[in-house]
């Protein structure tokens, strides 16, 4: 299976994998090697449960490298933040924050999301 073949879009969920009983598994693992390699993947089950999951070698690099882009970027984002931060405007800001009473602190920052045109980032 090619990489390209196994990459999915994040919208779409992938078609649901072919299962196999941990006993067939077992019991014929040479089998299952070549069903994945032609699949790319296999739900090994428990009592009808999938349990576990067998990707191909493809599969897995594609996790894998979306893995470190994540983290690249997230390091990347890391690192850009915190040299804005070091800027000598920044410190003073801190500082002025810092000495600020809550109540002042509160009013600023609405007043800051009022102007502010960039949008905010939200967590999930």
């Amino acid at each position: 299976m090619s990489s390209a073949s196994s990459v999915r879009s994040r919208r779409r969920a992938p078609a649901a994998p072919s299962q196999v009983s941990a006993s067939d598994a077992k019991n014929g693992f040479g089998r299952l090697l070549d069903r994945v390699a032609k699949e790319g993947r296999l739900a090994i089950t428990k009592h009808d449960e999938p349990c576990a999951m067998l990707i191909s070698i493809d599969e897995y690099r594609v996790l894998a490298a979306a893995h470190e882009a994540t983290l690249d970027t997230l390091a990347a984002e890391f690192d850009a933040l915190f040299e804005r931060m070091q800027e000598p405007a920044a410190a003073a800001a801190m500082q002025k924050a810092f000495a600020m009473t809550p109540a002042e602190l509160g009013r600023a920052a609405v007043k800051d999301r009022q102007t502010s045109r960039a949008p905010r980032r939200t967590r999930a």
